[in-house]
């Protein structure tokens, strides 16, 4: 069982899954970091941090590091696994407009010719108007207000688009859609200085038809609460 998030001071982060913070009492802790990006600019140490406590004393590192304070006195979830369970909710919602009217919702699904997982499938019930829903977690922010994606070269990314771009071709909707953890990001667009590849990807997909959408989490540490609720706008 889940306990309560804990509050603490971030010192580092290393061989890219641990953390180490210090408590409030001054004890030191290494924590399980859930994020394989780069974390640009979300490695502050010094700065407030939460972390959440899974209660299982079989776990080598039972502390996963959920939220981070990050430039700007903003904060960004950096748990990347809760990227789905964010927008399924949100979806369920109605949050996310643009993927209502749906009877069903699968994850996980296999598709395309490079052997991919679509993050959620949304069809009819009988399994019509397919739309495709792949998802991206969003934590950099390069300027004030700029979100940038990806934070570290990703070839699975610009194989997923890929996949997008083949998908519309073939008569489906596919759906590209950012969540960002990051209460500072007022848009997003493609990290060309990063992983030009990727910019040039989602270009292709865009001009093909692939629908690309971001929406921005609210993230309240004290209450253990992240939620999607508003779109923000994509630049490409």
């Amino acid at each position: 069982m889940v306990q309560s998030w804990q509050r603490g001071t971030l010192l580092r982060r290393y061989k890219r899954f641990l953390a180490d913070v210090r408590l409030p009492t001054g004890q030191e802790l290494t924590i399980h970091c859930p994020n394989t990006g780069s974390m640009r600019h979300c490695v502050l140490p010094g700065s407030p941090c939460w972390f959440s406590d899974s209660g299982n004393p079989k776990r080598k590192y039972r502390h996963t590091w959920e939220v981070a304070t990050v430039p700007g006195e903003h904060l960004a979830g950096v748990n990347t696994g809760r990227a789905n369970t964010l927008v399924e909710a949100a979806i369920r919602s109605g949050v996310i407009g643009e993927l209502a009217g749906y009877a069903q919702r699968r994850r996980e699904v296999p598709y395309g010719q490079e052997r991919s997982r679509i993050d959620f499938l949304l069809s009819d019930e009988d399994g019509a108007r397919p739309c495709y829903v792949e998802v991206k977690s969003v934590t950099l922010m390069e300027a004030p207000g700029q979100g940038w994606f990806p934070d570290a070269v990703s070839t699975r990314g610009t194989k997923h688009l890929r996949e997008l771009t083949e998908l519309v071709r073939g008569g489906a909707r596919a759906v590209l859609l950012f969540c960002v953890q990051h209460t500072g990001i007022e848009w997003v667009e493609p990290a060309d200085d990063i992983d030009p590849a990727y910019g040039r990807a989602l270009r292709e997909a865009v001009a093909a038809g692939v629908e690309v959408l971001a929406y921005r989490a609210d993230i309240r540490p004290e209450e253990e609460a992240i939620e999607l609720t508003r779109p923000i706008a994509v630049r490409y």
